[in-house]
């Protein structure tokens, strides 16, 4: 925008106009919006309805300025968020025009003829824009003494988002952004004139991702939160700005907290990463740190019970049992994918120095030697400015995601492709097994019109993802071959040989270039931070000698001090350590239940001679430890993560004085009392002394070089199994979360009707997933998609697929049709079966 003296003539820009705004000559880009260029003037314009994100609406009048066009005034003031910019018009906002500020105190008076002046108890009193507008712009009497309307309140949309339909000045912000930004129009506007109101559809409840995000932008508390409602006013919460450590898409949010426990969260304002928008798993899955099954101190196994102990006596008891199981057969390291930078640095440190290994991996999911490679050669040591970042999404003019589901493992990629794809830009392709609610919803755009087709899905068998790769349609091919078009690849692909190899020769073959996006907020730093067995920090090989020396002479240890041999990944540390060659572990937050192949991670636990856990809250893991080692969640510390574009989040303590320690800090003292310095005193020390290590300014390593496998062929009674997780499901970081909880989506099996009709699957009948493991029997949901496929959810409700099964992505398993249990026995959702067993 160009302010200018009005006497100064001169030509208009291209693509630019010139006007008046109260007196004051500007030029805007033309199809700017009236109410845009009068705030980037500093001159405020009182809205409801408006939103720099969503569509223009006009429903709430509030923001009516007076117009002149070619010197002649419009008949009545106009909606400054609907108009856009010409060329000589004039425009006068409520500061110089009487018209323009009668009207918007006039409309200000009818909103406030039924909306109930209930202040003292909405939620949203202390930073409601009615009520700060009304202070500013509104009357100081009414005229209006009827009685006020009055609805039953509240009316649950959905299980977390509670709706007071007197307070709703039918501003549409909900509505637009459920059908525009997240693509779930589940929320609308019934009735007509004067009964008009924001509901749900019969059986349709508001079951969306991104459901808390219309509390926050709702101007007059109609929409509450069913988790803070009533729990505190604006005015008693402190506010520190945070980040979301539930994925790898690094949104910056707000933690509002008092008396030492965080009461709600809220998006923060990026406009390089979440705009103004988080998921429901970021803005409500928080209570884990205040879990009543919290560790606080420390623990020591004694005959056979775990006890409490002092800092001093668990960290010497550690020390002890890990100095003798280190010198007996090695120890191995678990760090776990949720970690910040600092700590997984800290981690990767202890390993190399006090343990004096190489046996360190953060994967705790399925992974693979052909993910590593590809990893030390495509992803290590990627930036913001040297590869794929949110803004290149959406300019993309295609993207392929390939085992990625975006909606489930990043949802702020998945909002970026669909705005991307929204706007007419982008292509979207996805090449997998079936339309997920968000493959459609990036595919199919529902705009006033009609729906539009901006992508499709490749249909693909599980486990024949790179051979499908290599034979895309034409379409596709052609697509990729533009400038900036993107491939998007999952962690999935670990589960696929050959998969990672094919991504980098598509990538050649076409000019797309590559994003690796994880689905935990810890996995990108990790790799930077040397926590796998063959990278060193900042990237360096670990068979490299000159690499080993440069990080020897950083850390002041000898020369030949750190390991030369490369260390065994988390499927080699766990088997090394059942078969007895392994003596020790350390364990930072993993979950067996995520590993490929839980029975194994249980017997390693077993079998170690010691094994110390650090972690926040009782799990599996807890069992099988000899000491364990209470760490801070993410509010109660400082740090950083790295997002899936290598973009650095930065964040500080949220909770003060908790007494709760960082793993950088625990690893520190640990080190010490086995006789070695760390120098992790702190997050920022750990944070300073990477930051001096920097990038591998070497060679890279080559990718991987796999053949492209083939889809497994199924026999009688077989399917090939198709699983990932969905974005809320049993994840122990949403625990005590029942309202969050209640808006996951239905624990079901999903095939083909000609794979349900093979099988003989009746209409009240359930399915029957089965290996030599155990089996899973979940209600059927059919769909479009390959026959001879079943898709699981891998960790919801009954159905564990790693646990139960075995098995995973691209796996062979048994179907047949059975006869449900009664809801009781069943909970609804299903029943698993381990070992073979029935019920």
């Amino acid at each position: 925008m160009t302010v200018a003296p009005e006497s100064e003539a001169r030509p208009v820009p291209e693509g630019y106009v010139r006007l008046t705004i109260d007196g004051i000559e500007v030029e805007a880009p033309k199809g700017e919006l009236l109410i845009r260029t009068a705030e980037r003037m500093g001159i405020t314009i009182p809205r409801f309805c408006d939103h720099p994100l969503l569509d223009p609406a006009g429903a709430c009048r509030q923001c009516l300025v007076e117009v002149e066009m070619g010197g002649r005034p419009m008949p009545k003031p106009q909606a400054s968020c609907t108009m856009t910019v010409a060329d000589g018009m004039v425009v006068k906002t409520q500061q110089t025009s009487p018209v323009a500020d009668k009207a918007q105190q006039g409309v200000m008076e009818l909103l406030l003829i039924n909306h109930p002046l209930d202040c003292p108890i909405c939620d949203k009193g202390g930073e409601c824009p009615l009520q700060n507008q009304a202070l500013k712009h509104g009357r100081a009497e009414s005229r209006f003494r009827d009685t006020k309307r009055t609805f039953a309140k509240p009316v649950p949309i959905s299980s977390q988002v509670l709706l007071d339909r007197e307070r709703c000045v039918l501003c549409q912000r909900c509505t637009r952004f459920s059908k525009q930004i997240a693509g779930d129009p589940f929320i609308e506007l019934l009735e007509r004139g004067a009964l008009q109101q924001i509901g749900t559809g019969e059986q349709q409840p508001f079951q969306s991702y991104f459901s808390g995000n219309t509390i926050q932008i709702c101007p007059v508390g109609a929409l509450t939160s069913a988790a803070y409602r009533f729990r505190s006013r604006p005015f008693d919460l402190v506010s520190t700005p945070g980040q979301c450590e539930h994925c790898a898409s690094g949104c910056e949010i707000r933690n509002d907290w008092r008396r030492g426990k965080v009461t709600r969260r809220l998006a923060g304002d990026d406009p390089e990463v979440n705009e103004e928008w988080i998921c429901d798993k970021g803005r409500f899955a928080f209570r884990y740190a205040t879990a009543g099954d919290r560790i606080t101190r420390p623990l020591i196994r004694e005959n056979g019970q775990l006890r409490e102990a002092s800092w001093t006596e668990a960290l010497q008891t550690a020390a002890k049992g890990l100095a003798e199981a280190r010198d007996a057969g090695g120890v191995g390291v678990l760090p776990g994918g949720r970690l910040t930078v600092e700590d997984a640095y800290s981690y990767s440190k202890f390993a190399r120095i006090a343990l004096r290994t190489n046996d360190i991996d953060f994967r705790a999911r399925p992974h693979s030697d052909e993910e590593l490679r590809f990893l030390e050669s495509a992803v290590v040591g990627v930036t913001p400015g040297t590869g794929v970042t949110y803004r290149d999404l959406e300019s993309a003019p295609a993207v392929l995601c390939v085992t990625f589901e975006p909606e489930d493992e990043s949802p702020i990629v998945f909002l970026q492709l669909r705005k991307a794809a929204r706007q007419g830009k982008t292509k979207v392709f996805h090449l997998g097994p079936r339309t997920s609610p968000g493959v459609e919803k990036t595919t199919v755009i529902v705009h006033n019109g009609g729906p539009v087709r901006t992508g499709e899905l490749v249909p693909c068998t599980p486990g024949g993802e790179a051979a499908a790769l290599r034979s895309l349609p034409s379409e596709v091919e052609e697509s990729l071959r533009q400038p900036g078009a993107v491939l998007v690849v999952g962690e999935r692909a670990a589960e696929v040989p050959g998969l990672y190899s094919e991504i980098l020769r598509a990538a050649q073959r076409t000019g797309a270039r590559v994003a690796w996006i994880p689905r935990r907020a810890g996995e990108r730093g990790a790799i930077e931070a040397g926590a796998l067995p063959t990278l060193l920090p900042g990237g360096r090989p670990v068979a490299d000698a000159a690499a080993r020396a440069e990080i020897e002479q950083t850390w002041g240890v000898g020369s030949g001090a750190l390991p030369a041999a490369v260390g065994r990944d988390l499927t080699g540390i766990l088997a090394a350590t059942a078969a007895g060659e392994l003596s020790g572990l350390v364990v930072g937050g993993v979950d067996p239940n995520d590993l490929p192949d839980p029975a194994l991670a249980e017997q390693a636990l077993r079998r170690a001679d010691f094994v110390v856990s650090l972690e926040l809250r009782a799990s599996a893991v807890t069992e099988h430890a000899d000491v364990v080692l209470p760490i801070a969640p993410s509010a109660e510390k400082s740090g950083s993560y790295l997002n899936w574009e290598g973009r650095r989040r930065e964040f500080r303590t949220t909770i003060e004085g908790t007494g709760a320690l960082p793993d950088c800090r625990v690893l520190d003292t640990l080190a010490v009392e086995m006789d070695a310095d760390l120098f992790t005193q702190t997050p920022a020390a750990a944070a300073a002394e990477l930051d001096r290590i920097g990038p591998n300014i070497g060679e890279r390593l080559p990718g991987p070089d796999e053949p492209a496998a083939t889809a497994p062929v199924p026999g009688p009674g077989q399917a090939v199994l198709a699983t990932w997780r969905q974005l809320l499901d049993n994840g122990s970081l949403q625990a005590e979360e029942p309202n969050l909880a209640g808006t996951a989506r239905r624990t079901v099996a999903v095939l083909s009707p000609r794979t349900a009709q093979r099988i003989e699957l009746g209409q009240a009948q359930r399915i029957e997933v089965r290996t030599a493991k155990g089996s899973i029997v979940l209600p059927v949901e059919l769909a479009e998609m390959p026959d001879d496929v079943v898709w699981l959810p891998t960790d919801s409700g009954t159905s564990r697929v790693h646990r139960a099964l075995g098995a995973g992505h691209g796996s062979l398993v048994d179907i047949t049709a059975t006869t449900p249990m009664s809801p009781a026995a069943t909970n609804g959702h299903g029943t698993t079966h381990l070992d073979g067993g029935r019920a």
